[in-house]
């Protein structure tokens, strides 16, 4: 299909999602697959479409929002955050911490961490603020309904205190819930939380360009306050990490200076 560069512009226009910050070979494979799904062969009649017709326009969003999600995801990276970058963090700034889930997909990420740092403070005091680009999967982390694959990580101890069996899902607590406030927020161009302890963001920036990565740990390090911790994903890494102002203060865990 030919048109691409401008479909690039309608995009933008229409959704404030720039598809030059995303590796384009693979992008525009996946976009033409669901153009072609919808029935549709060129970029100018999709973009008619998804102008017209509100659940082809978040069908769109949510396609291209990566949701592979799952609680307590990398177990060994989580034993890293319970032993060592929770209690340092916890020393450094007291309990009151500042925690921002970003790109957090079905929830599935900041409830883990609600999970996690209730080993070390009250669940009344804990706070975190979780984000993402697709309203779609924003409502479904406030449902927090998970089947079994999802959840099989979990801690059996949390597993049974916070979850309960809904024919074959599992329903997380209110108490987990309320913990958690969910907004709509695009990395790439909304302004940035300030102060924050600890950002979460992992397995999302490996399908931006290197241009857009730097951007966007070069404002997590400015959202960052100073010692707090950015925690990366297993499929990434942080080449450049001393020019952007961090230190390594563990694999995938990454500490400004």
């Amino acid at each position: 299909m030919n048109g691409y560069e401008d479909f690039k512009k309608d995009i933008l226009a229409l959704t404030k999602i720039d598809l030059n910050s995303y590796k384009e070979k693979q992008m525009k494979r996946r976009i033409d697959t669901l153009i072609s799904k919808n029935g549709i062969n060129s970029y100018k009649d999709y973009v008619a479409l998804i102008k017209k017709n509100e659940e082809k326009f978040e069908q769109f969003v949510n396609f291209l929002t990566i949701n592979v999600s799952e609680f307590y995801r990398n177990p060994e990276q989580w034993e890293i955050l319970d032993k060592s970058v929770f209690p340092a963090l916890i020393k450094k700034f007291g309990k009151n911490l500042k925690v921002w889930s970003a790109a957090c997909s079905t929830g599935d990420e900041p409830y883990s961490l609600v999970m996690a740092l209730s080993r070390h403070i009250p669940l009344n005091q804990i706070h975190i603020t979780a984000t993402d680009i697709d309203k779609q999967v924003l409502d479904k982390a406030r449902l927090g309904l998970y089947n079994e694959k999802s959840i099989a990580a979990v801690p059996a101890d949390f597993k049974k205190k916070y979850f309960t069996k809904v024919g074959s899902s599992y329903q997380i607590s209110n108490e987990i819930k309320r913990q958690v406030e969910f907004k709509e927020h695009n990395l790439l161009r909304d302004t940035y939380p300030t102060g924050c302890h600890l950002i979460v963001c992992r397995n999302v920036l490996i399908y931006f360009t290197e241009e857009a990565k730097e951007e966007i740990y070069k404002k997590f390090n400015a959202a960052l306050a100073s010692q707090g911790v950015l925690f990366i994903g297993s499929t990434e890494q942080i080449m450049n990490y001393k020019e952007l102002n961090y230190q390594r203060h563990q694999s995938f865990f990454f500490q400004k200076n």
